[in-house]
């Protein structure tokens, strides 16, 4: 049986992210002094315009173009076989080579931390960094693995019946951050999809 969702709270919409991004564009340039070894890789799907945004903030500060890599993790999840037969796997760009650089992981949120794991499994496949650092837009806690981000957007504290809904201009066409709730399975069944889907399975 399908799971559904309604929205709850919206807790961000556009100018709010706006805000967000500029000030965690800061916090990556002092977390290492500078941007000169920095590469920001946005891990698929909604990482990937965060990592976009993040650049253009820093270019905006700083007079710095930052490298931008994707990261695509489909093979390297844990839960690969729930997926389906036969996976999508994207592409991977990175825009050189890793060594010396401090690779900045974006992810829209953090969770389980299991998207985080794969994404560092991902990314040592393709070289050595001197150091990876992690920036989510937001964190909503209920951690699984011990991981943690070095730059958050925005704490929020949730249930675990709840879900955080990030949707980025770029792909779902508005800027908003929603809490969704799960319905009860008396409403699920109703096969009410109008109050909204989780847009991915958070990790």
């Amino acid at each position: 049986m399908k799971t559904f969702f309604r929205s709850k709270a919206t807790i961000a919409d556009e100018t709010e992210i706006e805000r967000i991004i500029r000030r965690m564009a800061v916090q990556v340039v002092e977390r290492d002094g500078g941007t000169e070894r920095l590469m920001l890789v946005g891990i698929r799907t909604r990482g990937v315009p965060l990592a976009q945004r993040l650049a253009a903030a820093i270019q905006a500060m700083e007079g710095e173009e930052i490298p931008q890599g994707v990261l695509d993790i489909t093979l390297y999840r844990d839960d690969l076989s729930a997926i389906g037969p036969q996976p999508v796997v994207k592409e991977t760009r990175l825009p050189g080579p890793l060594s010396g650089r401090v690779v900045v992981l974006c992810d829209d949120v953090l969770f389980s931390g299991r998207t985080v794991r794969a994404a560092l499994d991902a990314l040592l496949d393709y070289g050595r960094p001197e150091a990876v650092r992690l920036a989510v837009l937001v964190d909503r806690g209920h951690r699984e693995l011990p991981v943690q981000a070095d730059v958050v957007g925005k704490e929020v504290p949730t249930a675990a019946h709840e879900h955080v809904e990030v949707h980025f201009q770029e792909i779902d066409g508005a800027d908003r951050i929603r809490i969704l709730e799960r319905l009860p399975e008396s409403e699920s069944a109703t096969g009410d999809e109008s109050a909204g889907r989780p847009q991915k399975e958070e990790r």
